[in-house]
């Protein structure tokens, strides 16, 4: 992750893990949001850009198959959109919207391991931004998936400077 953090609204918390070294962790401030149904989160960034979110699904996100809920991955998989979104510096103005979001489930995610999500921004326009990527648990490949951001666009002020 580059040494300079990115400027993140106050919404967010984010910083160094010291017990695990290169990534940060990530979480809204208010623990009390949809997001803190996965748990702790942690993110590194690629120097290619690339971001990757890390969940430990626990029990909480089984299902009676003892494997991680596909709810619980596509919620991992939108939140790690923006997460790359962020740190790359493509949400400027506020928050986005998901306008799309795609995914072909290849293998089951298996609760108490980590799952990582990973994703890269591979276009971007004024308002919109495409990503894809894929998740992992162990090297293999449980969810591969893309994903469409609306941007909030710049208020009406800044535009006319």
């Amino acid at each position: 992750m580059d040494a300079q953090a990115p400027v993140l609204p106050d919404d967010f918390a984010f910083g160094p893990d010291p017990e695990r070294p290169g990534w940060m962790r990530w979480a809204l401030r208010e623990d009390n949001r949809y997001n803190s149904t996965l748990g702790p989160m942690w993110v590194m960034q690629r120097d290619d850009g690339t971001v990757v979110v890390r969940t430990e699904p626990g029990h909480l996100q089984g299902n009676l198959a003892n494997n991680v809920h596909g709810g619980a991955i596509l919620t991992q998989v939108d939140i790690a959109l923006f997460v790359c979104a962020r740190l790359n510096g493509s949400l400027r103005h506020g928050p986005g919207v998901t306008l799309e979001l795609g995914s072909h489930f290849v293998g089951a995610g298996k609760v108490g391991v980590p799952m990582d999500a990973e994703v890269e921004i591979i276009r971007e326009t004024g308002r919109l931004l495409f990503l894809r990527g894929l998740v992992k648990q162990q090297g293999e490949t449980v969810c591969a998936f893309t994903g469409t951001i609306r941007k909030t666009p710049a208020p009406k002020s800044q535009l006319a400077g």
